[in-house]
């Protein structure tokens, strides 16, 4: 059994920090120590088989995206990275764990779809991998199905209340899905948009030959992401059923979710990087078709509605609990240029999973969330969120020795030729700098990243069973 000594950094939780060293043994975290103990040894780091000086620099737990869609079928197309380039890309970042979605789409079964994703993901992955159970075809099969995804260590599913025709679920079906989530024990991920109303504003704008990609925001108006978030939320209380709503963008929808988090009901929310930092008027309204590489949906917000700074300050109050990408990535080139001229064409998606860890952190730098908050954020609550907590998310004796080291005093410049190792072929991040660098990642006590060289290699990766949602009020 392999050991490992992280020494002289400062170990940071979602609680405190303090300088500490971490002793590793084959996969698991063995001890936290305080620095020159000799606890276990005169000479611990001499009995180590490897030694990382953290001098300087943070040691947080890796990182965990709990929303990405590898592989994913959509508007014709699929996501341009595979299981194994996705969670490279993710290591890269810091990301050691993700939660993928499996999907079941109409006239198919639960089971079949969670069997078609472990297919897909079984010894490709360098970090290890998690599935919620996407629900397109709510009917008796389905709900019967899902009773048993606990059974399976899938203690979440999704339903959609948009995209009508591939995995709209009307209100009924919504019910009758949240009486099951209330029976099992199962958290119910909800995207919140009103998709029939938004299909009919589709289809007027481009009747008026507005097709650019600045009116997929303008199509997705805000109003409809809160009424369908308020919605969610009003079902939800009726089954007592627990509530996750993904991809929150619009400030009103957050108002929402903290009333109803007020009244004290089991209703919780997510957002993105992409709506923290990029807006409506410069990014989907860029010249020509450029807007085309941050349609996404929910879409982006506009800058001046000031919906961006309401989502950060969700982020220091708790109203959203956690950040993930959504991502779900599409080339320019053969993917997004499929929606020239009509952008209801466009696939969805923006490609994040490998600077998620970067630009939260940029957040602690320019002051707008702490160091714990960062690491709450983007590892704790998600393990905590999605019964994985204790054995992710947390640097602690027994727990999976997932750890990153991170340097404060390091630089990371975002773009292709720089840092980018997503299959895609632009990046949405292009020219961000950030204020602190990636040194080293560890992934079950095996070094993936050290010194800007990637040492991983897919199949490292493996599936997580996981537990129902430690995280409910």
């Amino acid at each position: 059994m392999s050991t490992t000594l992280i020494t002289g950094g400062t170990v940071v939780t979602s609680t405190g920090r303090s300088a500490a060293d971490v002793l590793i043994e084959g996969e698991r975290i063995a001890a936290v120590l305080a620095p020159g103990s000799t606890l276990l040894g005169h000479d611990l780091a001499g009995s180590v088989d490897t030694v990382l000086d953290a001098a300087g620099k943070y040691v947080v737990p890796g990182g965990i995206d709990a929303h990405t869609h590898m592989q994913m079928p959509f508007g014709g197309t699929e996501a341009s990275d595979t299981f194994e380039t996705g969670t490279r890309a993710a290591a890269w970042g810091g990301t050691t764990t993700i939660v993928d979605f499996a999907i079941q789409r109409y006239g198919e079964r639960v089971m079949d779809g969670l069997a078609q994703w472990h297919e897909k993901a079984a010894g490709e992955c360098a970090v290890d991998y998690g599935f919620h159970q996407i629900v397109g075809d709510v009917n008796d099969d389905s709900l019967k199905a899902m009773a048993g995804l606990i059974d399976e260590g899938v203690s979440s599913y999704k339903l959609f209340m948009a995209y009508p025709g591939v995995f709209y679920s009307d209100d009924a079906q919504i019910y009758k899905a949240m009486r099951v989530g209330a029976e099992t024990g199962l958290m119910t991920m909800m995207h919140a948009e009103n998709g029939p109303a938004i299909d009919a504003m589709v289809s007027e704008l481009l009747a008026q030959g507005k097709t650019d990609p600045y009116y997929h925001g303008v199509a997705r108006a805000w109003q409809m992401e809160e009424e369908a978030t308020h919605r969610a939320i009003m079902l939800a209380n009726l089954t007592n059923a627990p509530l996750y709503v993904v991809h929150v963008s619009a400030k009103q929808a957050v108002e929402q979710l903290a009333a109803a988090r007020d009244n004290g009901q089991n209703v919780f929310g997510e957002t993105c990087p992409q709506y923290l930092y990029l807006n409506l008027e410069d990014q989907l309204g860029a010249e020509g078709f450029e807007g085309a590489k941050w349609v996404c949906s929910t879409p982006l917000r506009s800058k001046h509605e000031h919906h961006q700074d309401h989502m950060w300050q969700s982020l220091r109050t708790n109203d959203i609990q956690m950040v993930a990408t959504d991502h779900c990535p599409f080339c320019m080139k053969g993917q997004k240029d499929m929606g020239v001229g009509d952008f209801s064409k466009i696939p969805n998606g923006i490609g994040s999973v490998e600077h998620r860890m970067d630009l939260m952190y940029q957040g602690v730098v320019d002051g707008k969330i702490s160091l714990e908050r960062w690491v709450e954020i983007t590892s704790t609550t998600p393990a905590r969120m999605f019964g994985m907590y204790g054995t992710k998310g947390v640097i602690a004796p027994g727990a999976d020795a997932d750890v990153v080291i991170y340097d404060p005093a390091g630089h990371t410049s975002i773009g292709l030729e720089k840092t980018h190792h997503m299959n895609m072929d632009y990046s949405a991040w292009e020219g961000y700098e950030i204020d602190g660098h990636v040194d080293t990642v560890l992934s079950r006590g095996r070094i993936l990243i050290n010194d800007n060289e990637y040492l991983g290699a897919k199949g490292h990766g493996q599936y997580v069973r996981r537990a129902p949602s430690q995280y409910l009020i």
